[in-house]
């Protein structure tokens, strides 16, 4: 197989799906990275056709930093693409809804329709959650898991969703409204906190970043207010 054969393949795939994992968090909280990875969450259907909505710009944003240090801990770059590849694949068959449960322990380990239901919810409680692309016990350790609960539906799409079916659009809306806040910086830290602060950032600190609707929605349902499947995300944004 070249570069060391199954042994380089079998040592390199826990890093390489770390650097995944790593590459999402990234992606979700980072504007940088968020604004060429949006076109894959803005779908407010979930099917296998969301699996192919993959990011214009990633190449020019940098999403792939993350899988270099692989390759500074001496991994062959031929071998890094080959783990790419994999996740990719792998993440195609789990975006649907026609697969409820899979046996507990391989929900356990794996990444599964369940779980990636979860990351592409814009329910307060599912935001920002489980980013793994293969094994899903990266993300236990980081506190970013979180399972699909039957009594709360997944809301797909974003925080605000922009209900067009323009593929520029749909590409390049983040980027837009990226740029128009970067114009609009009165400081050289506002625009840096613009490009690399979570989505929804502002100087203020009263931006609808994730951790903001979750923790809204977090004390209002703990102060006995329900809140229901239906208003859960509307509710938190208000």
């Amino acid at each position: 197989m070249g570069h060391g054969g199954i042994p380089w393949h079998v040592a390199g795939q826990p890093g390489a799906w770390r650097a995944h994992g790593w590459g999402g968090a990234g992606r979700a909280e980072c504007r940088l990275w968020w604004v060429s990875h949006v076109n894959h969450h803005s779908s407010q259907e979930y099917n296998l056709s969301t699996a192919v909505r993959q990011n214009w710009t990633g190449l020019l944003v940098g999403t792939w930093t993350p899988w270099i240090a692989l390759a500074l801990l001496g991994f062959p770059p031929a071998m890094i693409l080959l783990q790419q590849t994999f996740n990719l694949f792998y993440q195609f068959w789990i975006h649907t809804q026609s697969v409820r449960r899979l046996p507990a322990w391989f929900e356990s380990i794996f990444n599964t329709p369940s779980h990636h239901r979860v990351h592409h919810g814009s329910n307060p409680r599912y935001l920002d959650r489980n980013y793994a692309g293969v094994l899903i016990i990266w993300d236990k350790p980081f506190g970013t898991f979180v399972p699909e609960c039957d009594d709360e539906p997944v809301q797909y799409g974003i925080v605000k969703n922009i209900d067009t079916f323009n593929p520029v659009r749909i590409a390049f809306h983040e980027w837009a409204a990226m740029l128009r806040e970067l114009i609009a910086a009165h400081s050289w830290r506002e625009a840096a906190g613009v490009r690399l602060g979570p989505p929804g950032w502002r100087p203020d600190g009263q931006g609808l970043t994730s951790e903001r609707i979750r923790n809204t929605w977090l004390v209002r349902a703990g102060g006995g207010k329900a809140v229901t499947q239906s208003s859960s995300r509307d509710d938190a944004l208000r």
